[in-house]
């Protein structure tokens, strides 16, 4: 039996390219309301191989090999359009609450103005 170390890693390097490409960490764009969001998406992965062979003292040998790998996906955040307007919304916990206090003036800005068209025009 041939070892064929680089054959092993060669299938594994494929399978992780075709896990980690482009559509995996920009996915694919969907529509909320007036508002079109695109998904980030972090991938940590890695692999190891490896091989070895040996004789006994009855002059029978052994020869093996392997390789494997992992991938991790993490979800980090949405690019958020609206017209004109392109921002990140992080999905950290501890990023979240600072996400959304960074929205707050914006957000007092538009109820302000929401308030302020609702009001009957006084005459001069």
């Amino acid at each position: 039996m041939e070892l064929k170390l680089e054959e092993m890693l060669n299938k594994v390097i494929d399978q992780l390219q075709t896990v980690a490409k482009t559509e995996t960490v920009i996915g694919e764009s969907f529509k909320l309301g007036e508002f079109e969001c695109v998904p980030i998406i972090k991938i940590g992965m890695g692999f190891g191989s490896g091989g070895g062979g040996g004789e006994s003292d009855k002059k029978s040998g052994g020869k093996g090999g392997g390789a494997g790998a992992g991938i991790g996906l993490e979800p980090i955040g949405f690019l958020v359009t609206k017209g004109d307007e392109i921002s990140m919304v992080s999905v950290s916990r501890s990023k979240g609450l600072q996400s959304i206090f960074e929205k707050v003036p914006d957000l007092i800005e538009k109820l302000m103005q929401m308030r302020k068209d609702k009001e009957p025009q006084k005459k001069k």
